[in-house]
């Protein structure tokens, strides 16, 4: 998304000792972390099985749908009773519901091996649920051999066979290259397979292709569709990627407050991205009355489940009191966890805070530890501060030749600051300290461009 009122930090004549607000737009996933705008997410789990077993026993002789009724009552004995003697004598659906009884535990005392026993006797003998479910264990390990190649192979047998899962997860095989050669347009020509029989998720991940242009031309009209057919049966990442395109303005009118209503949607589901989407658009005022306290509450409830982008952003509230009492040491706590998942922002406002002793005991060498790493993922404003740091000598060695590289690196990033810093410095460097320099910049900007 592009903002109307960027958080941009503003910088003190000499350092960036202010923190940077955590960007608008979800943690990275599949799709990475871009410089701006909210992402839209793809649903990257394998679907599980269903336990409609009266529709595995269309064929089955009698005893078999008592044995369901039985089961769905919870009447597991009488359920094993009917179930056993008719998977014993070799039909295929009593099998695959008895391994599903191994499996879960109910009836039947739980045994991993036995359920992969029945599954595989039904799975030889065609039966689509059991073929999932071999596919899902193998995908998964465990009870048996983490194993992708099996797992897509298991998955086939049975999405040829029409079967809606088996089609949704053999199209997330293709599209993420696990045991079959990664492969968008067989990936779309599952998901659109699935999504033809209702699969939700089948459906979302049809919207993320077309919105991304994988496999197929971007087109935000049919994303939309698509995000929408899942997102009005209540599918949590649809309706945050519905929500997302109502805040581009793609394949939609651009509209704050219908992206508030869908991001709402998702967010009490417990979905984090639209959690922390939303408490954005409460501390913006977008779509919505400006409301720093339900900002907190939405960030908070985002950050709890280990979101990053939310857990600096409940730094920020914290250190600037917005929403909350202004209180330092919650501040640096909140930007640490983002921080020690990588979160580059977190990184570096953790490195203010222990530059100006705020909320931690002041270090210059945890200042410049934390700035390296925000730094090493090319955060401008951490390459600024900690070529300040090798300038100075403040937290580690004073080293000219790393701080000019620092500097012009931010400065091919677009910080002004740093390319004024840079021509100051030039004045205390050696031609030859110069030269190094300029060459370990121009490696890092090839590296970069590859």
């Amino acid at each position: 998304m592009n903002h109307k009122n960027p958080l941009s930090p503003t910088f003190s004549a000499r350092r960036t000792n202010n923190v940077v607000r955590a960007p608008f737009q979800p943690r990275g996933g599949d799709d990475g972390r871009g410089a701006s705008g909210v992402h839209i997410r793809m649903r990257h789990r394998f679907k599980t099985i269903a336990l409609a077993f009266l529709m595995l026993g269309a064929c089955a002789p009698g005893g078999y749908h008592e044995g369901v009724a039985a089961y769905h009552r919870g009447d597991y004995a009488t359920a094993v009773g009917e179930i056993k003697p008719l998977a014993v004598r070799g039909n295929a659906a009593a099998q695959t519901m008895l391994g599903r009884m191994y499996a879960s535990g109910h009836g039947v005392p739980q045994d991993g091996a036995l359920a992969v026993q029945w599954y595989r006797s039904a799975a030889k003998l065609g039966q689509p649920q059991a073929q999932l479910a071999l596919g899902l264990m193998h995908a998964e390990g465990g009870v048996v051999t983490q194993d992708d190649a099996v797992a897509a192979a298991w998955f086939r047998a049975a999405a040829e066979q029409g079967l809606a899962q088996a089609q949704y997860n053999l199209g997330l095989s293709y599209f993420k290259g696990r045991g079959v050669s990664q492969d968008d347009s067989e990936a779309l020509n599952w998901f659109r397979k699935a999504a033809g029989q209702q699969v939700v998720g089948a459906q979302n991940n049809l919207g993320f292709m077309y919105a991304k242009a994988r496999g197929v031309p971007q087109d935000d009209d049919q994303a939309v569709l698509w995000f929408r057919m899942a997102a009005e049966r209540g599918y949590a990442a649809a309706e945050f990627n519905l929500g997302t395109m109502y805040d581009n303005g793609r394949g939609v009118p651009q509209d704050d407050a219908m992206a508030v209503t869908w991001y709402r949607r998702a967010a009490n589901q417990g979905y984090a991205d639209a959690q922390f989407n939303l408490g954005t658009m409460f501390e913006l005022g977008r779509g919505l009355r400006r409301d720093p306290v339900e900002a907190v509450r939405w960030f908070r409830k985002a950050a709890e489940t280990g979101y990053a982008n939310a857990q600096a952003s409940l730094g920020f509230m914290y250190e600037r009191g917005n929403g909350v009492p202004q209180d330092d040491a919650k501040a640096a706590n909140w930007y640490r966890k983002g921080a020690e998942q990588g979160y580059a922002d977190a990184q570096f406002n953790l490195g203010v805070m222990y530059e100006n002793g705020r909320g931690v005991i002041r270090s210059n060498s945890e200042a410049a530890k934390w700035y390296n790493k925000a730094a090493e993922q090319n955060h401008r404003h951490a390459l600024v501060n900690l070529g300040l740091i090798y300038e100075t000598g403040q937290g580690m060695k004073q080293n000219f030749v790393q701080a000019h590289l620092l500097f012009n690196i931010a400065a091919a990033r677009g910080d002004r600051g740093a390319a004024r810093f840079r021509d100051q410095l030039i004045h205390r460097m050696t031609s030859k300290e110069i030269s190094k320099a300029q060459d370990l910049a121009r490696a890092w900007q090839i590296k970069n461009q590859n």
